[in-house]
């Protein structure tokens, strides 16, 4: 069934039976269907499984967070947001969208403000997990173009993002990796740091960038020609190696091999 075939009778029915899912106290509101299926006695075992389930993809969508504050804190957390956002569709593996927005205003997380930082960066590497095939742009493609007018739209798996004062991208780094050995790598250095995610072949691939790539890849998102792209770099560091930024892009799998084109004049 479509949205567009849902009718109003069924879009109050979904309604009100997620509320009485997320509320252990029906309201006053609740419509005698819903009440009597809140009354029967599997219900209440239906809501703790819906509520767990939910509780569970967060913590395996969210494991750098998990690592960061332990098991407990990020459930409990996760039973606070899930009944401010249940899942859209049944598909659990990229649930929690919004989670890194809701640990900007959670309370308990502002003594750790790189959490939702982190939590944007695991919310990333999910997208670019599910995001459609798309072989990454060739250097070579480039070459046939005027390049100043030339077009390159980012990879349909690539994300990225920049971050003030914070060393997310090294914070996300050392706990998404179950693995890495925290004892072996020097403290951390607390700076701006830019992050890119994104999956050019089988596996995804994670990489950190500086201000000027990251004002690049605005731009080229926007639709902008590479020689306007170039501007915004050299506009957010003038200092910046163009040739450098473009290479590294390009090596990380940053566009998609069908986005390249030239401006329309």
């Amino acid at each position: 069934m479509t949205a567009c075939s849902v009718t109003p009778a069924l879009r109050a029915f979904q309604n009100g039976f997620a509320q009485a899912l997320l509320a252990p106290n029906l309201s006053a509101s609740a419509t005698p269907q819903i009440a009597a299926l809140a009354a029967q006695p599997g219900f209440a075992v239906y809501r703790n499984t819906v509520i767990k389930g939910c509780i569970d993809s967060l913590q395996a969508n969210y494991p750098s967070i998990e690592r960061l504050v332990g098991e407990q804190w990020l459930r409990a957390a996760a039973a606070i947001y899930v009944r401010a956002e249940l899942p859209s569709h049944p598909m659990l593996l990229d649930y929690g969208a919004g989670f890194a927005q809701f640990l900007r205003a959670f309370a308990p997380a502002a003594e750790q403000p790189y959490l939702a930082g982190v939590a944007q960066l695991d919310r990333f590497w999910t997208e670019a997990h599910i995001a459609p095939d798309q072989p990454a742009l060739q250097p070579a493609a480039l070459a046939l173009q005027k390049l100043e007018r030339a077009i390159a739209r980012p990879h349909s798996a690539a994300r990225w993002a920049w971050f003030s004062e914070l060393p997310i991208f090294t914070i996300w780094q050392r706990n998404h990796d179950a693995a890495f050995d925290h004892d072996a790598v020097p403290a951390i250095e607390w700076r701006s740091e830019g992050a890119l995610i994104t999956r050019p072949c089988d596996s995804v691939q994670a990489i950190q960038i500086d201000a000027a790539a990251c004002a690049f890849l605005d731009a080229c998102a926007a639709g902008r020609p590479l020689g306007q792209a170039a501007a915004a770099a050299v506009q957010a560091d003038s200092a910046v190696d163009l040739a450098a930024l473009m290479a590294s892009l390009l090596d990380a799998g940053a566009f998609g091999s069908d986005s390249i084109a030239e401006e329309s004049a």
